[in-house]
């Protein structure tokens, strides 16, 4: 139950990525490894992590889409993956059809409970309270937290004795067709990603990358240290700042 308690507490610290401008503490990369110690493997907790991340990469909210619930799912599906001892394969299989379920889940409960506490902020903002409608924002994150929380404890708590039966049970087959997943889905969630950035000034740098790695065997992280310093040639930040500044018709010596 400590274990159970403690993976609803990473969950929570999680969601509170929202609160402390979207730092990416919510992503399976950070929350991965912080599974792994609390359920003694950390070296597993990292690869999982690591893993899904590269699945969740394209899990990101735009417009009216929402996405699964990456750290209800990145969470469990990293615990259930060291637990049952059957990695990264079990992860993927875990993972997605969790993070749906609480997705679903919280949307429901906010459904209800978000309507209810924007109409109590309005009648305090009716009254001028700017304290009360500070707290009823606060107490807002603090349930969507607790949410989140729970749902990992009692997925956790009620499901880890029976998972390595359930995963022991599944066909050869059916292993092997996740370990090909496995291998897909990172792929799908970079093709999402890259569907959202690219465009003509970017597919160069992205054609380059692919060059240096596949023909001349440049390391992923010479790779990102290179496209860095593309970013500083390319982007003259100070001068970007001022010409936009003038483009939008910003003058110091006029008047407001």
């Amino acid at each position: 139950m400590l274990q159970a308690f403690l993976l609803g507490c990473v969950a929570f610290i999680g969601k509170c990525d929202l609160a402390t401008g979207t730092n990416m503490i919510q992503r399976p990369i950070v929350l991965g490894p912080l599974v792994g110690l609390i359920l003694g493997d950390l070296q597993t907790g990292i690869v999982v992590g690591a893993t899904l991340e590269l699945a969740f990469l394209g899990q990101v909210s735009v417009g009216a889409y929402i996405p699964p619930n990456v750290i209800v799912g990145g969470v469990l599906g990293t615990a259930f993956a060291i637990t049952t001892g059957k990695g990264a394969e079990i992860a993927f299989t875990m993972a997605f059809p969790i993070a749906l379920l609480a997705q679903a889940i919280d949307n429901f409960i906010f459904s209800i409970v978000r309507p209810f506490m924007g109409r109590l902020a309005d009648k305090y903002a009716a009254k001028g309270n700017a304290r009360a409608i500070s707290i009823i924002h606060m107490g807002t994150g603090f349930i969507t937290c607790t949410v989140l929380f729970l749902i990992t404890f009692f997925g956790f708590a009620l499901g880890s004795s029976q998972m390595e039966a359930i995963v022991n049970a599944i066909p050869t087959v059916i292993t092997n067709g996740l370990s090909i997943a496995c291998g897909l889905l990172p792929g799908i969630g970079f093709a999402m990603l890259a569907r959202m950035i690219m465009n003509k000034e970017v597919v160069p740098f992205f054609f380059l990358g692919f060059v240096l790695s596949a023909y001349f065997g440049v390391p992923v992280v010479g790779i990102a240290i290179m496209g860095l310093i593309a970013v500083f040639l390319r982007v003259d930040f100070r001068n970007n700042n001022d010409q936009l500044a003038v483009e939008g018709g910003y003058n110091d010596d006029e008047d407001f």
